[in-house]
């Protein structure tokens, strides 16, 4: 393959991402996208499903966002029956947030969804294409993750 100036890679990156993006999300038949949740709650339903459960302030920083914020968005996910409020018995005033079972019904679905239609997808490369792409990702996590 020939070597591309950054410059050039980079545009290319930005006309393709998208596509791929929309690519994706065409597959996906869950929740998400019949706009019965969005993408940020669903990534609060996804990180308690990890975690079982979470104070608020972990939340917020998780998401990057101010403790109000993650309560707002917290609070409709709880309207909704997704989640559950747990008060500390010794002290009132530590709230804990933990998925309920339909929450927990809803991850699973999305996520099994998600699972299939990205399998349909990377069935149709190599295992030698499938390692190397993964490789990539795993060295651009590192890129984005790393403290500055």
């Amino acid at each position: 393959m020939a070597q591309i100036p950054l410059s050039e890679f980079v545009d290319e990156l930005n006309r393709i991402m998208p596509e791929i993006m929309r690519g994706f999300m065409r597959r996906q038949e869950n929740e998400l996208l019949k706009g019965k949740i969005t993408l940020p709650q669903f990534l609060i339903l996804d990180f308690l499903n990890k975690r079982v459960e979470s104070r608020m302030t972990e939340l917020a920083h998780f998401l990057e966002v101010s403790t109000p914020c993650a309560t707002n968005m917290v609070d409709r996910l709880v309207r909704q029956g997704y989640l559950l409020r747990i008060y500390d018995p010794k002290d009132r005033r530590i709230i804990k947030i933990r998925l309920s079972s339909k929450g927990a019904c809803l991850v699973e679905k999305i996520n099994q969804q998600r699972k299939q239609k990205t399998t349909e997808v990377f069935a149709k490369l190599s295992s030698y294409e499938r390692s190397v792409y993964l490789k990539i990702l795993r060295r651009i996590k590192e890129i984005v993750t790393e403290k500055e």
